[in-house]
């Protein structure tokens, strides 16, 4: 039995691994599988769309050490999770992990900001793979109408800071694009893989293509100086690198849904850290290959964009093969949509097998073995803020979210190895650790906290800085979830999983 900390109730490591045997998933992948689902949330939005905003507004050239950065801190991080999935194969990762180590919660409130982060994750995805597409019709003559293509809300520059306005229109491209990722994971996890596998071949491949063209026609006066002066605050500079980091930092996601993939993994305890660093390996390659030839081809100031890779290959005077830029962009942002719904169904199921949510979430389809109502609850949210929101706003609370979950991993890693310090762990966090009042403080997992107080500071500060000047939406839109979510726990979640564990509410549902 588990025992009752401060943050509630604790899941005992026997509990997880039967909860994670008694899951009656399909055990389908494999670290090839893995690593696919990894590159395929990881190389999306980050390289096809963030790379032009980041190199544009803070890092110029230097955006490829910006990607350098940020992977170091996600390597951190990445090394924790990979000890947690190794010992705790679960399909609720992070929340599964804190439910075990923390506390029931620690663990509502982990995989309730975890929702939040995943669902509008998702929602910027569809928001960008709209623009895309939208982009890639017009060089064929069709127009898609401002009025099924724009949020209702447009984040509008002003003198006074950034503001909002009503635009009369619904982007309705970008909710039907989650709801066809949404039918795509209700068919269950094999169909899932082997598309997102398809999809990650063709966006990669349209990567490497574009490495291979653009750097022929790299122009070195594009990257001088690397790092441009500093223009105040975070525009340029040192100062600007570390910015951008913290904004790319957020867009190596990917390895939080291979976590999320334990309960359908072959043999989780080896497979799920090798997908999950090299995941992170592979896509930090990438990343910094297409950050150099982006901006030695194009100047960086003329990279603020929705599709700057497209643009820098429009100045090359290759229409045709900008087309093809395109067509791999959509498939790079559709296959991380596609593994985003999938991981953030699994973590939605978990919570609701705790009895934390509603049984309809925790139920699996008979014929599919998938959490149908789970994957259309949480696409259906999506749908709907990507239907209303601008990209900068989900962006912003998608940072908040993720870096809540990171630092709690960090954390995690260090209360089992104090709660549990001879638990067989298949993966262990190198560079050993040192002991504070008598517990066990691991290098890697300190390192893993702070990298993320360090990126996650300057993104805190702009947020910050735009309530100032009136920009109060965010906030409100954070503070209402919040809010909700406490209330959910307290009136409903926190006594059903005490009664479903007392034995009232009958068995726990498949």
């Amino acid at each position: 039995m588990g025992t009752e900390p401060m943050g509630g109730r604790r899941k005992s490591i026997e509990e997880i691994r039967r909860d994670h045997e008694n899951v009656a998933m399909h055990r389908t992948l494999g670290p090839f599988q893995l690593v696919m689902i990894g590159i395929g949330c990881i190389i999306g939005a980050g390289v096809f769309v963030m790379t032009g905003t980041a190199a544009s507004h803070y890092a110029g050239p230097a955006v490829a050490l910006s990607f350098v950065i940020a992977a170091f801190a996600c390597l951190l991080v990445c090394l924790c999770y990979a000890e947690l999935a190794s010992v705790l194969p679960a399909s609720g990762a992070s929340y599964s992990y804190a439910h075990a180590v923390l506390g029931e919660g620690f663990a509502w409130a982990l995989g309730w900001m975890l929702m939040l982060e995943f669902g509008l994750a998702g929602s910027a995805l569809a928001v960008g793979l709209s623009g895309y597409l939208a982009s890639l019709l017009g060089d064929f003559g069709v127009i898609v109408p401002d009025a099924i293509s724009t949020p209702l809300l447009l984040a509008v520059a002003g003198p006074g800071g950034t503001s909002f306005a009503q635009s009369g229109s619904v982007n309705l491209v970008a909710a039907a694009a989650l709801l066809l990722a949404m039918l795509v994971v209700i068919r269950g996890v094999a169909h899932s893989a082997a598309i997102n596998a398809l999809l990650v071949v063709v966006k990669v491949g349209v990567l490497m293509g574009f490495v291979a063209v653009g750097a022929q026609h790299i122009d070195t006066a594009n990257l001088t100086p690397f790092v441009p002066a500093n223009e105040g605050g975070f525009r340029f500079g040192m100062e600007g690198v570390f910015r951008a980091a913290s904004i790319l930092f957020f867009s190596y996601l990917g390895f939080e849904a291979v976590a999320a993939a334990a309960a359908e993994a072959r043999r989780p305890q080896r497979d799920v850290p090798i997908g999950i660093m090299g995941a992170l390996i592979a896509s930090t390659l990438l990343y910094v290959a297409v950050a150099l030839t982006l901006t030695g081809i194009i100047s960086f100031r003329e990279l603020d964009v929705p599709d700057p890779i497209a643009i820098a290959v429009g100045a090359l005077g290759m229409p045709v093969f900008a087309v093809v830029i395109k067509v791999g962009a959509l498939a790079g942002l559709g296959s991380v949509l596609l593994v985003n719904t999938y991981a953030q169904s699994r973590i939605c199921h978990a919570i609701a097998r705790d009895g934390l949510l509603p049984p309809l979430l925790a139920k699996l389809h008979d014929n599919y073995r998938t959490p149908v109502a789970a994957t259309i609850c949480v696409a259906t949210i999506s749908a709907t803020a990507a239907a209303m929101l601008p990209i900068s706003l989900l962006a912003d609370l998608v940072s908040l979210g993720t870096l809540c979950v990171f630092m709690t991993v960090a954390i995690a890693v260090v209360a089992l190895r104090n709660s549990h310090p001879d638990l067989p762990r298949p993966f262990r966090v190198p560079f050993g650790g040192f002991r504070v009042a008598g517990k066990w403080i691991g290098t890697v997992p300190a390192l893993a906290f702070l990298s993320c107080i360090l990126m996650g500071a300057p993104v805190l500060t702009d947020i910050a800085q735009k309530a100032a000047s009136g920009e109060w939406i965010p906030a409100a839109i954070l503070g209402t979830y919040v809010a909700i979510g406490l209330l959910l726990y307290l009136g409903y979640g926190r006594p059903r999983a005490a009664a479903l564990r007392a034995g009232m509410q009958g068995a726990r549902p498949d």
